[in-house]
């Protein structure tokens, strides 16, 4: 058992294990205990740990130029744009830090783009209830989930709720101040929910109409995770914002807005920064990340994976009275279930599994996009296992 750390803010319920060392999707505790990771970080290392091609390009940078200032050009910054840009629907990126940074550079340039160039006052964002956006003060407010915001008093005005997969319930908070929509395509953290595709035409073309941006959280739904390398190629439209972060770095910290070529004027200079952002250390990893994804296809095989994974949970379970649903999109898979099941996440982990909480009552698998199959079928093994037992009254 690993005692808290008296020097750390507890902020985090750890988990009783120290993970030393990762190699694809195995992971090992310093106890030499080996686990199979559907974790991934949280949706962060899609390339599995140590991949080869990631970790060369880290070295390699290592040994020639860690940090400068967005003050110089930085050559890799300016490649891993252009292959961003030619990759997607964008023709603009700024690069931070993290998946928070991102949302919040997201929310600056929808409100700088009224109020500057098109010179509206417009600047309230509707995002949805069961978001989720981070943790700055601007981004936890746009989070549609009271828990998080809970003793950080006053919040920023400006946002406003709508109910996910409601195009009526959209309408009715629209006003002459909205400036944007936000949301995910997959409200991961918030359940598995995946946005209906009626849904989405729908919102694209309200927010068209309206005159409204459309900027979606692709933190986590985006490189590759859902079976597309950006999540938005599932529903035929085009955003125009997006944000990545996560699975961009395969574990080297780094994030990204990407957006249309209109709103470049908003981000004048001197009017956003960030010291660390797209660094050369973390733009070579992140060209790395993204050229191994594309060469290898990685994107189509998460899709044909998750697939599999989504369809032998739904066989395997579908007389289980403890499981309500299994849902997810690509290789972000939900397995939603009757009473709550963070004891299940114990028991997976006793079992070498690692697996992490999507909402009180849903399980989120998340391997990484070169998982193998004899990986994914024990994986399968560990899952249905602990949750049979559930539907006879021997688990929690």
């Amino acid at each position: 058992m690993h005692e808290n750390n008296a020097a750390l803010f507890p902020t985090y319920a750890r988990f009783p294990m120290a993970l030393v060392k990762g190699e694809g999707s195995k992971l090992w505790d310093d106890q030499g205990n080996e686990y199979l990771d559907f974790f991934s970080g949280l949706a962060v290392t899609n390339l599995g740990h140590a991949h080869p091609a990631v970790k060369n390009a880290l070295l390699e940078q290592a040994n020639r130029l860690w940090h400068v200032s967005n003050l110089y050009h930085i050559p890799a910054q300016e490649q891993l744009a252009e292959q961003l840009t030619a990759a997607s629907c964008a023709d603009r990126v700024f690069f931070c830090n993290s998946g928070a940074e991102a949302n919040e550079a997201a929310i600056k340039l929808a409100r700088r783009y009224h109020q500057q160039v098109r010179r509206e006052q417009r600047y309230e964002i509707i995002t949805f209830h069961q978001s989720f956006h981070g943790r700055t003060l601007a981004t936890l407010t746009a989070t549609g989930q009271d828990k998080v915001k809970e003793g950080f008093a006053p919040l920023p005005e400006g946002f406003v709720y709508a109910d996910f997969n409601d195009i009526d319930s959209v309408k009715q908070v629209i006003n002459d101040r909205t400036a944007a929509v936000m949301l995910e395509t997959v409200q991961a953290e918030g359940g598995v929910h995946v946005a209906d595709p009626v849904f989405m035409k729908e919102l694209a073309a309200l927010c068209e109409e309206q005159g409204i941006l459309l900027i979606l959280d692709e933190i986590q739904t985006g490189m590759g995770r859902t079976g597309k390398l950006f999540s938005y190629e599932h529903y035929g439209i085009e955003p125009d914002i997006f944000t990545l972060a996560k699975g961009l770095g395969n574990g080297f910290p780094i994030g990204a807005v990407l957006a249309k070529e209109k709103l470049s004027e908003a981000f004048a200079p001197g009017s956003h920064g960030s010291t660390f952002g797209g660094n050369p250390l973390a733009a070579s990893v992140a060209h790395a990340v993204l050229h191994t994804m594309q060469k290898e296809e990685l994107p189509q095989r998460a899709l044909t994976m998750g697939g599999t994974i989504t369809e032998r949970l739904q066989t395997a379970l579908k007389d289980n009275p403890f499981v309500e649903e299994v849902r997810g999109l690509g290789l972000l898979i939900g397995i939603a279930c009757v009473e709550p099941v963070a004891e299940l996440v114990t028991q997976a982990r006793e079992q070498g599994l690692l697996v992490v909480l999507a909402g009180p009552n849903v399980l989120r698998l998340l391997p990484n996009l070169l998982l193998a199959e004899d990986e994914m079928e024990r994986g399968l093994a560990v899952l249905t296992s602990i949750l049979a037992k559930q539907a006879v009254g021997e688990g929690i």
